[in-house]
């Protein structure tokens, strides 16, 4: 059973003023909630439509009133928002900056991706889209738990990192990604969808990369959905490993 003051609750979480003014986001399905249980996040409410130790037990009715999905799955959590993170100092290893990211299902699978190719880390410019919407969380099926998401201003922490550090940046005048050595540390830059990675922070790449197109007639794609190129890059950087 849950209350029309649950529901309400739960559906004032779909806006990000709401998420952080109770400091709360929703979860759904049963690998989602799962994950983000076991890596330590903080239920506020659990309801399922099958019993369970840890749930409330509601009606698929029910579930659709609440959900955001439009075929529920059987599992719906309310979680503690956790405390922002700070950026750390600059480590060994590859991690990724998204500069700008609007689309919820590219930061989503963008999340997934990283955590697939064993990427820890990901600053985000303060105008990428919230970690928090419930289709980014959807969309990271379970990644969310395994990847620290960290909001900053990109220039200031590019400017404060030694200036040999590697930052590399996708771009339409950069070098053949497939021809470049490649460093096992740095960060991966990936602009926004629309208009690639800013001005500002253009001029604080110091790798340009470019993933070309193979066609040799010319005929090809205006350009590849930022997701895709994230994991394009990724990988070309793993295979190098």
């Amino acid at each position: 059973m849950i209350s029309k003051n649950q529901i309400k609750l739960i559906r004032s979480l779909e806006l990000k003023k709401n998420r952080k003014r109770e400091g709360l986001f929703v979860a759904e399905g049963p690998k989602v909630v799962g994950d983000l249980l076991q890596a330590g996040y903080q239920p506020r409410m659990i309801f399922s439509t099958t019993e369970r130790p840890d749930a409330g037990l509601i009606t698929e009715e029910e579930l659709h009133k609440i959900s955001f999905l439009q075929h529920p799955q059987e599992v719906l959590a309310v979680f503690e928002t956790p405390a922002s993170h700070q950026p750390s100092a600059i480590s060994h290893q590859l991690s990724l900056a998204l500069d700008g990211i609007q689309d919820p299902g590219n930061l989503g699978t963008i999340i997934r991706i990283a955590d697939w190719f064993g990427i820890s880390v990901i600053y985000c410019s303060m105008e990428t889209a919230d970690v928090y919407n419930p289709k980014v969380v959807q969309a990271t099926m379970g990644s969310l738990a395994h990847v620290q998401v960290i909001y900053t201003d990109l220039s200031e922490l590019f400017r404060n990192i030694p200036s040999s550090y590697p930052i590399y940046g996708t771009l339409l005048d950069g070098e053949n990604i497939y021809e470049q050595g490649l460093t096992h540390e740095g960060i991966i830059v990936m602009g926004n969808e629309g208009n690639g990675i800013s001005p500002e922070i253009r001029q604080l790449v110091n790798r340009r990369l470019l993933i070309p197109d193979f066609h040799a007639d010319g005929l090809r794609a205006e350009s590849l959905n930022v997701a895709i190129a994230t994991a394009i890059t990724c990988s070309e950087f793993r295979r190098r490993k």
